[in-house]
């Protein structure tokens, strides 16, 4: 039984998420990803949905097996308790493979890190691509919007311009 687990933020869902995550399953016979908790979040804004809820989405997914919440003070915490056979990373996460290879050494751990090279190419395979495609819309549509949300008795509070 090989162990592989996936971290990452997983803020909105995407294509890029999907292919990754599937790629991650192809090394093993189980995959646990690890859901970034929003505290952790530092190379990035902070997340937009809430931790418990993306790791909710994330196991949800098709090749996903189990996820759960990283832990807020220790990143090798959830690590050293899961003793996975293989960590992958996805192309554009911000770890050293190396580096991090030889801290698992340093704690007794005889695992592989693998870079997952494939890249899903869509239009809004990227969070990022995602919110500012919405706040354009919005922009765009805002009378639509505005009126979508009175019908319904919500009031829709965009900040001043």
């Amino acid at each position: 039984m090989v162990r592989v687990v996936a971290t990452g933020t997983f803020d909105i869902i995407h294509p890029g998420h999907i292919r990754f995550l599937e790629e991650a399953k192809k090394l093993g016979d189980e995959l646990i990803v690890i859901v970034a908790r929003e505290k952790n979040v530092k190379h990035k804004p902070k997340p937009i949905i809430p931790e418990e809820q993306r790791r909710r989405v994330v196991e949800a997914l098709k090749p996903v097996d189990r996820a759960i919440l990283g832990d807020e003070h220790d990143i090798f915490k959830p690590i050293m308790e899961l003793r996975p056979d293989i960590i992958v990373l996805g192309y554009d996460q911000h770890f050293d493979e190396k580096k991090l290879e030889e801290e698992l050494r340093k704690r007794g751990l005889n695992t592989k890190v693998v870079r997952i090279k494939v890249k899903e190419e869509c239009e809004y395979c990227s969070s990022t691509k995602i919110i500012r495609r919405i706040v354009e819309v919005v922009k765009s549509r805002l009378k639509e919007y505005e009126e979508f949300f009175r019908r319904r008795g919500v009031e829709l509070r965009l900040p001043p311009k």
